[in-house]
Parts: C-alpha cells; sequence; structure tokens
C-alpha cells in the first residue's frame, strides 16, 4: 500500500523553485510547441521577461468548465405616449345635457381643501377606469363670494388643470363645462378613458 504523498507545510517560509534539469526541459518544450495559448498576451509583456529564461506557456491540467451565458436582459418596453385631451362632442353633450347619455356617476367636491380633492378625485377616476364608466359629473361649486381679496372658486379653477395632467390624462378622454342643468359653471362632464 502506497503512502499518501506528504503535504506541504504552506507556514513554513518558501522554498526557491529547483530549476529543471536538460531532460524535463526538452520534454516541457517539445508539449509547449503543441501547445497554443488561451488568449494572446500583449508583445509588452514579453520584452518584460529576461532573456535568460525561455518564454513558457500554462498548460491547463482540466479544461476549465463552461459557464452558460447569462440571460440578456431586455430593456423595458416603452409606455406609449399619453394622449392628449379631446374636447366632448356637440352630440354627446348635447345627449348629456337633455338626459339622453346616462351620466355613470357623480363626485362632489364642495368645501374639500386641494390637497384632499385632489386626491379623492383621483381615486374617484381610477374607479371610474376600471368600472368601464363612459361618463362621469364632476362637481366644483363656483365658489364664494366674499370680499374682493379673497380668490374665488379655488376647485373650479384647479380640477380642470389637474384633469390636464399626465396622471389625468391617463384615465380621462376629454372634459367640458356642465350643462346648467347638472351645474354649469360650477361643474364637468368628463369621459372616462377605456381600460384595455
Amino acid at each position: 500500500m502506497k503512502r499518501p504523498a506528504p503535504i506541504p507545510d504552506l507556514s513554513a517560509p518558501s522554498r526557491r523553485k529547483r530549476a529543471l534539469s536538460e531532460e524535463e526541459r526538452a520534454l516541457w518544450e517539445s508539449v509547449a510547441k503543441h501547445v497554443k495559448p488561451l488568449r494572446k498576451k500583449p508583445s509588452a509583456a514579453k520584452a518584460h521577461a529576461p532573456a535568460s529564461e525561455p518564454v513558457t506557456h500554462h498548460v491547463a491540467a482540466k479544461p476549465a468548465p463552461v459557464k452558460p451565458a447569462a440571460p440578456v436582459k431586455t430593456a423595458p418596453a416603452p409606455r406609449p405616449p399619453i394622449p392628449p385631451l379631446a374636447p366632448i362632442g356637440r352630440r354627446e353633450r348635447a345627449k348629456l345635457s337633455r338626459g339622453r347619455q346616462e351620466i355613470d356617476a357623480r363626485l362632489d367636491l364642495h368645501g374639500m381643501t386641494q390637497t384632499r380633492a385632489h386626491r379623492v378625485l383621483f381615486a374617484f377616476l381610477q374607479r371610474a377606469h376600471h368600472d368601464g364608466l363612459t361618463f362621469v359629473l364632476v362637481i366644483t361649486g363656483k365658489g364664494k363670494a366674499g370680499s374682493p381679496d379673497t380668490e374665488r372658486g379655488v376647485l373650479r379653477r384647479q380640477v380642470p388643470e389637474w384633469l390636464s395632467l399626465p396622471e389625468f390624462r391617463s384615465l380621462v378622454v376629454g372634459f367640458e363645462e356642465a350643462h346648467v342643468g347638472h351645474g354649469g359653471e360650477g361643474a364637468l362632464y368628463v369621459r372616462v378613458r377605456r381600460a384595455r
């Protein structure tokens, strides 16, 4: 039974490398002639090698395991541009004002702060979009008549601006001032965009 080779003590100071014998050197050169390098090394590396020692190539004992190529990550498809707002057609507006076209839902923003009104309006339109509603009525109110210094009808002015924002345009096709019977200047007919 053969004895296992002794394990070298790595903690001991390293010994000088043994020089190759003439027979080993001849064997090595014959093997090296038939080996192709894995990668071409730049010629600058050869220039740094001392002239007295022959340039040797490393021979891999085992071929390196081939790693599977990592899957290529594709960039997510860009979102389609948000379409511009379109006015509600004359026919549809006439049908709404005469009651021939049903208003699917109503939202009254009277007395709300701008922050709360914005949040409530967005949630209302998301629900209407999700539920497949077509026309909704948003009541902003005309604003209270106060002193000349105070601003009148903040929501009446703000809601159309909000509906023009990209976050709302993905939910809204268009909007127009409502007929007097539905609130006139203090309300808007809003056409909801269909869910795809």
